[in-house]
C-alpha cells in the first residue's frame, strides 16, 4: 500500500535526524508526549495483568513509560510499526525490560486485552483528504479485531474556521470518529480532551469484549 510505504519513509528519515527522541517521531517534547500517553492508558485497567498492542510504536517510548509508571502491574506489550528502522532502534533501547518486543508491520501480528496509536492519524504528508480518511477506517478496525477489551487513539481537533494548519496536518473535528466506530464496531466511544493541547483521544471499548 503506497500510504503505508510514504508514512514508513517518512518516520524512517525522522528518527535518522533526530534519533529516540519525541522529534524522532514529530513530536515536540517529552512532556506532551507522555501527556497523550496518559490519555490513551486511560482505557487499561492497571488492577490486574494485560497485554497490550502500541500500533506506530515509533522507537517504543511507550514501552519506557509504561515501565517508569506501571511497573507493579506486569503488561505484556508487543510495538508494531511501519518502519524498519524504527523497530530496529527500539529493540535495541529497550532489550532489557520484561515483557516487552516489537514487530514490523501496519496491524498487530496478535490479538491482545488493548490496543493503543498515538498520532498515526496526523501527518497525512500529500495523501488527500479522502484517500487518508480511508486509511483511517482500515486502520480502526485494524486495532478492533486485534484488541478484546478495546482501544485508543488520538487526533488532532479542527482548528478555529480560518486557522492555518500547517500542510499534510490531518485535523477533525471528534464526531465524525465517535460515530464510525459506535456505528460500525457497535462499540462504546469515550471522547477525552481539554488536556491542554488542541487534540482529543478516543477510548473505544467492545461492548461485551471478545
Amino acid at each position: 500500500m503506497l500510504i503505508h510505504k510514504s508514512i514508513s519513509e517518512y518516520y524512517t528519515s525522522k528518527v535518522k535526524e533526530f534519533g529516540c527522541t519525541p522529534l524522532g517521531v514529530d513530536w515536540t517534547c517529552v512532556a506532551t508526549q507522555e501527556m497523550r500517553f496518559v490519555q490513551l492508558l486511560k482505557l487499561c485497567d492497571f488492577g490486574s495483568p494485560f497485554t497490550i498492542n502500541d500500533l506506530g510504536c515509533g522507537y517504543g517510548a511507550l514501552a519506557g513509560f509504561l515501565n517508569r509508571w506501571h511497573g507493579a502491574c506486569r503488561v505484556d506489550y508487543l510495538g508494531v510499526d511501519l518502519s524498519k528502522e524504527m523497530v530496529r532502534r527500539a529493540r535495541q533501547l529497550w532489550r532489557s525490560i520484561d515483557g516487552v518486543r516489537f514487530a514490523g508491520g501496519f496491524r498487530s501480528p496478535r490479538v491482545a486485552d488493548y490496543s493503543v496509536a498515538s498520532g498515526i492519524f496526523n501527518v497525512r504528508l500529500e495523501e488527500p483528504n479522502d484517500r487518508w480518511s480511508s486509511f483511517i477506517r482500515s486502520t480502526l478496525h485494524g486495532l478492533a479485531a486485534t484488541s478484546n477489551r478495546g482501544f485508543a487513539v488520538n487526533f488532532v481537533d479542527r482548528p478555529p474556521s480560518g486557522a492555518w494548519v500547517p500542510p499534510g496536518l490531518y485535523t477533525t473535528p471528534p464526531e465524525p470518529w465517535i460515530e464510525y466506530c459506535s456505528e460500525h464496531m457497535g462499540a462504546e466511544v469515550e471522547l477525552v480532551k481539554d488536556y491542554g493541547m488542541r487534540e482529543f483521544t478516543l477510548l473505544v471499548r467492545h461492548r461485551h469484549g471478545r
